[in-house]
């Protein structure tokens, strides 16, 4: 199976040649394959963070190379770094970040509208994707309607609606009580048994448990690299 990412001596320091500059990243080097469930642990501070935004293309490495699905990252402009992103990255947060003012059904077109998918087709996509999470019958209904659980699958799907290659998930079920939060992991499991690549951020051994892979990371280095068996 091929990889859909490569990292290679990634370092990220901040202030590079300040007084006391900050590395956050030192030497990271990680190959996750396509369909792989992964999750980066660590504390605040350890550098999992900093990691997850090279992964999403959201910051860019001091010095290293790092390959995404295929396409070299160095030297890619601003305005293509977000093309890729917008293709290849859907991103899951603590916070659901959904607009108040539209239905479930249209948060979850939104990315369909950035990439200039017709508005039909959006539409058709858009249904698929709220299906996929068990939400057909809350398609009409704004987020302040839905519970927390509700809006995380939301968030969730339009996180898949591009069909892209990964799905970042940094601390998903940190807003959710624990059977919710169990809910969405059994999400996570469902989309990588259908081949999807998973990977989560967080700092709960619980929520890190679920994957098949456990990367941890402490002062910027990884700490371990531990595959777990098969996704529960």
């Amino acid at each position: 199976m091929s990889n859909v990412i490569e990292l290679k001596d990634v370092w990220r320091i901040y202030n590079e040649g300040a007084e006391e500059p900050v590395y956050a990243l030192q030497g990271v080097s990680i190959s996750i394959r396509h369909g792989e469930y992964s999750a980066i642990v660590g504390t605040s501070g350890s550098g999992k963070s900093t990691l997850m935004n090279i992964i999403g293309c959201l910051d860019r490495p001091t010095r290293g190379t790092y390959m995404l699905d295929g396409i070299d990252i160095e030297n890619r402009s601003d305005d293509e770094l977000a093309t890729i992103r917008n293709k290849t990255v859907g991103f899951v947060f603590q916070q659901f970040n959904l607009l108040g003012s539209m239905s479930a059904l249209k948060n979850v077109m939104l990315p369909l509208v950035y990439a200039g998918i017709p508005g039909k087709e959006r539409k058709i996509r858009a249904e698929l994707a709220l299906k996929e999470v068990g939400l057909e019958n809350r398609m009409h209904h704004r987020p302040n309607e839905l519970s927390g659980g509700q809006q995380q699958r939301v968030a969730i799907a339009r996180a898949i609606v591009n069909k892209p290659s990964i799905l970042l998930a940094d601390e998903p079920t940190g807003a959710l009580d624990s059977t919710t939060a169990s809910e969405i992991m059994d999400l996570f499991g469902r989309l990588v048994k259908e081949g999807m690549t998973v990977i989560l951020v967080t700092h709960d051994p619980e929520t890190a448990s679920r994957a098949n892979r456990i990367i941890k990371v402490r002062d910027g280095k990884i700490l371990e690299d531990i595959a777990m068996g098969t996704v529960s």
